[in-house]
C-alpha cells in the first residue's frame, strides 16, 4: 500500500477511513497531530470505544488479538491503538502482529504508533505485514531548509503570513523544534490580527524562545546532540547563567537516568519508572527512556564523579575551567562529539 507524509493525511481522511494505520517516525508533534486526526475520523465513523496497548517488557501480546475479536458494548466498531515505544516487538510480538494483520477485523480501526525504524527493521516480516495492509504515515522531522516554509504554511492556517526574512528568523529562533515552533505560531495568532506580520512583531513575540535554558541543555544532552549541546552551553555562559545551577539540574537528570536504567534492567516498565521519578512530558520522557536503554552503570558513576569535580572547581577548589568541564560532562552522553564543540568557551 502506498505511504503518506503527515501533510497528506487530511486529504486522505476526507475521502477514506481504512481499518489499519501505522504512524512511523520520530517527530513528536506531527505524530500527535496525525494520531488525533485519525482518532477524530474514527469517532465520527462510529468507533465509540477505544483500547490502548503499550508494548513494553512483559506485555501480553494475546491481548491485542483478543481486543480485536471482542465485540463493543456500545457499537459495532472500536478504535484499537498499539504503541511500541522502542520499535522492537520481539519474537512474540512479531508473530502476534503478523497474525493480527492476516485476520484483520475491518469493522474496527487500528492505529499502530512506531518510532523511526532502521532499514533492517522495515524489512522485517512483522513490519512488512503491517505495511501491506496499513496506510503508513511517515512523520519525520522537517529539514532545516524547509522549516521556514513549514512555519509559513502553519501561519496560513490562522490567516497570517510573513516574508521570507521573518520566517527565517523564526526558524532560527526555534532551532528546528517543531513543538516550540507550533507554540510560537499559536502565540502569534493570539497576539496579532489576521494578515501580514512584520519581522519586528515576530521578533518581539518569539524573543523568549531564542533564549536557551538549562532544561533545553538537558534535552540536548539526552538526545546525544553534541552540536546543539555545545551551542546551548555557550549561550548560557554568555547570558551569565550560574554554573552551579546548571550543574544541579544536569546532575539530577543523570541520577534519574541511572535509576531508570537500573529499573529497566530489573524488568520494571518504563511508564512506572517515569512516574516514580517524576519525569513528565515529551520529548523528555522519550529521550530519557531511550538513553536509559543504552547507558552503562559505569558511565553514570563516572559522570557523577565528574559532576562532583565541577562542583569543587565552581567553588574555587582545584585547577580547571568549570564551564569547559560542564560542557565535557554533557558531551559524555552524546553519541558523536563535534570537534568544534571542544573549543574554549568565550
Amino acid at each position: 500500500m502506498p505511504q503518506l507524509r503527515a501533510d497528506q493525511l487530511d486529504q486522505h481522511l476526507a475521502k477514506h477511513l481504512l481499518p489499519l494505520y501505522v504512524i512511523h517516525g520520530d517527530e513528536p508533534l506531527l505524530s500527535l497531530e496525525v494520531a488525533d486526526a485519525i482518532r477524530m475520523k474514527a469517532r465520527a465513523a462510529g468507533c465509540a470505544e477505544r483500547d490502548i496497548f503499550v508494548a513494553e517488557r512483559g506485555f501480553e501480546w494475546a491481548r491485542l488479538n483478543h481486543a480485536a475479536a471482542d465485540m463493543s458494548l456500545f457499537s459495532d466498531r472500536k478504535l484499537i491503538e498499539l504503541r511500541i515505544p522502542n520499535g522492537k516487538p520481539g519474537d512474540a510480538g512479531a508473530e502476534a502482529i503478523t497474525t493480527y494483520c492476516s485476520h484483520l477485523v475491518e469493522e474496527n480501526v487500528t492505529l499502530v504508533n512506531l518510532p523511526r525504524l532502521s532499514k533492517t527493521d522495515q524489512s522485517s516480516k512483522w513490519f512488512t505485514a503491517l505495511s501491506e495492509r496499513a496506510m503508513v504515515v511517515n512523520v519525520f522531522p522537517v529539514e532545516r531548509a524547509r522549516l521556514g516554509l513549514w512555519i509559513g504554511a502553519r501561519l496560513a492556517r490562522q490567516k497570517q503570513r510573513a516574508d521570507d526574512a521573518a520566517l527565517a528568523f523564526m526558524a532560527d529562533a526555534v532551532e528546528g523544534n517543531l513543538l516550540a515552533a507550533h507554540q510560537e505560531i499559536q502565540k502569534l495568532g493570539l497576539l496579532y490580527p489576521e494578515g501580514s506580520l512584520t519581522i519586528e512583531q515576530i521578533r518581539t513575540a518569539v524573543l523568549d524562545v531564542s533564549r536557551h535554558d538549562v532544561y533545553q541543555l538537558a534535552e540536548a544532552m539526552l538526545a546525544g546532540d553534541a552540536v546543539r549541546t555545545t551551542k546551548i552551553v555557550q549561550s548560557l555562559h554568555g547570558e551569565g547563567e550560574q554554573v552551579l545551577r546548571l550543574l544541579w539540574v544536569l546532575s539530577e537528570e543523570i541520577r534519574a537516568l541511572g535509576r531508570i536504567a537500573d529499573g529497566l534492567g530489573n524488568g520494571r516498565s518504563a511508564q512506572e519508572l517515569l512516574r516514580d521519578n517524576r519525569i513528565w512530558g515529551e520529548p523528555r520522557q522519550t529521550l530519557i527512556v531511550r538513553a536509559a536503554r543504552t547507558v552503562r552503570p559505569a558511565a553514570i558513576e563516572a559522570a557523577l564523579s565528574h559532576a562532583a569535580n565541577i562542583d569543587r572547581l565552581a567553588k574555587g577548589i582545584g585547577k580547571g575551567d568549570p564551564w569547559d568541564e560542564l560542557l565535557g560532562l554533557a558531551l559524555r552522553f552524546c553519541n558523536k562529539i563535534d570537534e568544534a564543540g571542544l573549543r574554549a568557551l568565550p
